[in-house]
């Protein structure tokens, strides 16, 4: 089911029953408006993905995606397959996550208790967006830090990680040992978006590299490596070293090196990050907030 909406939307399968559907990144394309708003802004121009995993006539959708048009997309293409029963699971509260909630509004959405909490204290900024997400579709069933589930014989886990986001929630696939990170690891930068939180990132970071991960998927990342099937631990400590580094030189006062090709340089030659040139404008924001917040 394309629209307009959904022309450059690809769907990948990056492992038997794991589908990406992945969108954006797409030069000179703007698929909302000419001017600021944050699907442009803030997800399209960097490139999102939302993920299903299917086994049988079941699926669990991770994040609803963009627009509604992107979860139609997503619910047709699972309904094609011969899915008729769907959960939704959400990574965080943000907007290019939920925006697609109102197209499973009949289905279970699963999320943390913290991701309930920040929807509500922001329901009226995200019904009023630009474009605006309204109604706002809440989660049905609610946890705290972890839970298990099965999407027909396959086993997945729910754990959650106060990584970018205090309401991070990624989901792990013990068996494949396959992580779906959601926007707890980012390429080729994470986002910052509570910078007064740095030094537990980077803790939860640390925490993560401990498991015995061997693939991971993340929502903003590079179409080529994912329909591959991933990135390797390494952008866990991509991830981390950023931080670290940032968080560092602002503290002790040093100057910030503005060009990300030149901060990140070992992490994008060792191949751990594939290097996208709108991410400068992501480096120079972070270098912004995390210098407000230790001020």
């Amino acid at each position: 089911m394309m629209s307009e909406m959904t022309a450059t939307l690809s769907i990948l399968e990056p492992y038997p029953g794991i589908f990406a559907y992945y969108d954006g990144r797409v030069r000179g394309k703007r698929l909302h408006a000419e001017g600021p708003n944050w699907l442009d802004d803030g997800a399209y121009s960097l490139g999102v993905a939302s993920y299903a995993i299917v086994d049988g006539a079941e699926a669990v959708v991770y994040d609803t995606h963009i627009s509604l048009a992107h979860a139609r997309a997503i619910r047709a293409h699972l309904e094609s397959l011969g899915v008729h029963t769907i959960r939704v699971v959400l990574s965080h509260w943000h907007k290019d996550h939920i925006a697609g909630n109102a197209v499973f509004a009949d289905c279970e959405i699963i999320a943390l208790a913290l991701t309930a909490q920040k929807l509500e204290e922001n329901r009226s900024r995200i019904e009023a967006a630009n474009p605006p997400i309204a109604p706002l579709v809440m989660p049905t069933r609610l946890f705290e830090e972890t839970l298990e589930l099965f999407v027909g014989r396959r086993r997945i886990e729910l754990h959650h990680f106060a990584v970018h986001s205090s309401d991070g929630n990624v989901i792990w696939l013990p068996d494949e040992k396959v992580l779906l990170a959601g926007d707890t690891l980012e390429d080729t930068v994470t986002y910052i978006a509570e910078p007064g939180q740095i030094g537990t990132h980077i803790a939860e970071l640390r925490r993560m590299r401990e498991w015995p991960i061997e693939n991971i998927l993340p929502s903003h990342g590079d179409k080529a490596r994912i329909a591959e099937g991933g990135y390797a631990p390494a952008l866990i400590d991509a991830n981390r070293n950023y931080l670290e580094r940032l968080s560092t030189a602002i503290a002790q006062g040093e100057t910030v090196i503005p060009q990300l090709t030149e901060f990140a340089a070992a992490d994008i030659a060792s191949g751990a990050l594939v290097y996208f040139e709108p991410y400068e404008t992501v480096h120079h924001s972070n270098i912004a907030a995390v210098t407000a917040a230790m001020r």
